[in-house]
């Protein structure tokens, strides 16, 4: 029986219907595209993404598929001047394995989580549009080709032109900024070496050129140009016209895999529920691409979204939308902040810092976060830490919190619910349900003293914490 139907099939409709799928929920995904995108677009995952993507079971894939950041090579005026990274690159730590951000184009991507969701016997329907629906107090009637089902609830995950924001009647407030526009693609540079990223710019304007960047597992670069007023298709020939003024020329471009003309959107919908149907990804938040926040952003809300709708109780719905719209808020803001430095030409416009990393989100103050002090609290992300079991094997405390359940962790020997996962000091005896705490830093990261107990929910967030 189908209980969700998601329409749209990017990174966010992928990620809740595998979140679904491994729950054991009957999902069907639609999308009104006859053929997948093919093409870079969101290719930056930042550290929280890989996090979601390691408990969903992908990152081996995307980690070996993708590449970690490169450095820039600076060309000013025709003459290499320098390099600079856009981030300061971080060691992994005990409570954050990823501390960094990978880089593997957006189709590569889906195409990883198309075929996690192909394991649990579930495929996207391509060509397959959304034509209308219906609810009420039970459920949802959606019309699609040939067909009418019913669900208990609908998810529109269908981009920034959302059909089913706008068969809801939902604003989707915000801004297209017509003063900017950016000619973006994927094509082969001939002569460009692939271990760097590449700027082109003039020595008078060194914050207004293009950028190149290698693509991992494919010879293409990303391009990406600012554009004027006027009107330009977005062609082989204009990308190669753009770069030769900047470059002095010698750089061949070929092959263009796909291209565009972009126009900043920054836009929040008004809403992210009604009723049975809610929004998620660029169906309810649009942002500029600087940053690296929108597919990123989309994800965290598919992962939220879908232990709620496993669940169905009326409490976890209900925080979806103040939980989640908070976020996009606060992300879009950054995004539009880092947009601005851009527009003027700002020394640190390429620069990114610890808020890009959405290690950062976390839902202090929201419906299932009880007040608390301390340096941890309830809505904080719940650190990793290195661990032993009884037979000194080394386990990960992400690899006990991995899965579709909540987590309840107990520190020290006080009394344990049924399922607890026990947590002891370093040369305490073990029991074959026992972890030892390597280095003392899952009691350092939690505050934990003896007998505290840490209630985790399925998307890694902290719910309750006692003693």
């Amino acid at each position: 029986m189908t209980e969700v139907l998601i329409a749209g099939a990017g990174p966010t409709g992928l990620t809740l219907a595998i979140d679904l799928a491994r729950r054991g929920v009957g999902v069907r995904i639609v999308e009104k595209t006859e053929t997948f995108f093919e093409g870079s677009r969101g290719d930056g995952l930042q550290p929280r993404t890989l996090e979601v993507f390691e408990d969903l079971g992908v990152l081996d894939a995307v980690l070996a598929a993708g590449m970690p950041p490169v450095p820039m090579k600076i060309h000013l005026g025709g003459e290499v001047v320098g390099e600079r990274m856009m981030a300061e690159l971080a060691e992994p730590t005990p409570e954050v394995p990823y501390p960094n951000g990978f880089f593997l184009g957006q189709s590569r991507t889906e195409g990883i989580l198309r075929d996690r969701l192909a394991e649990f016997g579930v495929r996207v329907e391509v060509g397959t549009p959304l034509l209308g629906f219906e609810q009420d107090a039970d459920g949802v009637t959606a019309e699609l080709p040939g067909e009418r089902i019913r669900v208990r609830y609908l998810v529109g995950a269908d981009g920034g032109k959302s059909f089913v924001r706008k068969a809801l009647g939902i604003a989707f407030e915000g801004t297209t900024d017509e003063s900017i526009r950016m000619l973006l693609g994927d094509v082969q540079a001939e002569g460009l070496d692939r271990a760097y990223g590449h700027w082109f710019a003039k020595p008078e304007n060194p914050m207004s050129g293009i950028g190149l960047t290698p693509l991992p597992g494919v010879p293409h670069f990303q391009f990406g140009a600012p554009l004027g007023e006027e009107e330009v298709e977005a062609s082989l020939a204009t990308l190669q016209s753009r770069l030769d003024e900047l470059s002095g020329g010698g750089i061949r471009l070929h092959d263009l895999a796909w291209s565009t003309v972009w126009r900043p959107n920054i836009r929040l919908a008004e809403r992210f529920r009604e009723g049975r149907v809610f929004l998620a990804g660029d169906a309810a938040h649009v942002h500029p691409p600087t940053g690296g926040q929108g597919l990123n952003t989309g994800v965290q809300d598919a992962y939220n979204l879908g232990w709620k709708l496993a669940d169905g109780s009326l409490e976890l719905l209900d925080s979806y939308e103040p939980e989640r719209r908070g976020n996009a808020a606060r992300v879009l803001k950054i995004s539009t902040e880092i947009l601005e430095k851009y527009k003027e030409g700002a020394d640190d416009a390429h620069e990114r810092g610890e808020n890009t990393r959405q290690l950062d989100i976390g839902y202090r103050g929201g419906p299932l976060a009880p007040e608390a002090t301390g340096r941890i609290r309830p809505g904080d992300r719940a650190p990793d830490a290195p661990l032993k079991d009884a037979n000194g094997k080394s386990v990960r405390l992400f690899e006990l919190m991995r899965g579709p359940r909540p987590t309840v962790l107990v520190f020290g020997d006080g009394p344990a619910p049924e399922g607890a996962r026990r947590i002891l000091p370093a040369g305490s005896a073990l029991s074959d349900v026992d972890f030892e705490d390597v280095g003392g830093h899952a009691f350092a990261a939690y505050e934990a003293g003896n007998g505290r107990q840490v209630s985790i929910r399925p998307d890694g967030y902290i719910r309750g914490l006692t003693a």
